[in-house]
């Protein structure tokens, strides 16, 4: 597996057929999208997130496209999207296992609740996150009940820049090791809560269009400012590695 080191970040070049084994390793998963990653030098808190997660994926297409352009880096994207495509097709067919969300609010957490449902899922917990202050996350709260819980998930679906640093909070204070998914919004896709981005526009990496179609006042200046990950691409030494450490 290719990993790719971009401002001390590790970037796993993932394949898609690996997802099963992939799933069962416990850790911090997260996939950065391209207005988050051209905050890195002003919001350290989230710098460090990403620096200590396990699993750091390439959800953008745009960061991708640089890196093939720029560096002549050839690496797959894989997004937040695909992997709870998998994901989801993978808890249908192990029912049993224990999932706890955590949601911003309560009519994404109805909606979220009852995709999990339909799937077969019986054992859910779920909890609405309070507005946090990212520099600084210490919510005993949840981390007591998912303590109790003891999920085999612990799905993170508020938004990105805040949830990895939770992500990170409760990876180094829980019990126990779990699997701590930072997909944010990705699963309003499935339960049409947000944009109705599919495999088709996520596979040509169209996603971001169909966002800002959606909601234009929200997306488009979002996606604006995300220029200036050319600058920080092509600025940046960034490292490729294989599996096998060869370079």
């Amino acid at each position: 597996m290719k990993i790719v080191i971009f401002n001390k970040i590790k970037f796993l070049n993932f394949n898609e057929k690996n997802f099963k084994k992939l799933i069962l390793n416990t850790g911090l998963y997260v996939f950065p999208a391209a207005p988050a990653l051209i905050n890195l030098n002003k919001d350290k808190k989230y710098h460090l997130s990403l620096i200590n997660s396990d699993f750091v994926f390439f959800d953008s297409g745009y960061f991708v496209l640089l890196l093939k352009i720029l560096k002549k880096i050839n690496v797959k994207k894989f997004s937040g999207y695909k992997f709870l495509y998998l994901f989801f097709n993978y808890i249908k067919r192990n029912k049993k296992k224990k999932i706890f969300t955590i949601d911003p609010n309560i009519n994404s957490s109805k909606k979220n609740l009852s995709y999990l449902k339909n799937l077969g899922i019986k054992n859910i917990d779920q909890y609405i996150a309070p507005k946090y202050n990212h520099k600084f996350i210490h919510d005993k709260t949840v981390l007591n009940k998912i303590n109790h819980y003891k999920p085999d998930y612990v799905l993170i679906n508020i938004g990105g820049g805040v949830q990895e640093i939770l992500g990170m909070y409760l990876k180094n204070n829980l019990n126990f090791k779990t699997r701590i998914l930072c997909t944010g919004a990705a699963i309003s896709f499935f339960t049409k809560e947000q944009a109705p981005i599919n495999n088709f526009f996520d596979n040509l990496y169209l996603g971001w269009i169909i966002r800002i179609l959606f909601r234009p006042k929200i997306y488009l200046p979002r996606y604006f400012k995300a220029f200036k990950l050319i600058t920080d691409v092509y600025f940046t030494d960034i490292k490729v590695f294989n599996n096998n450490n060869d370079k």
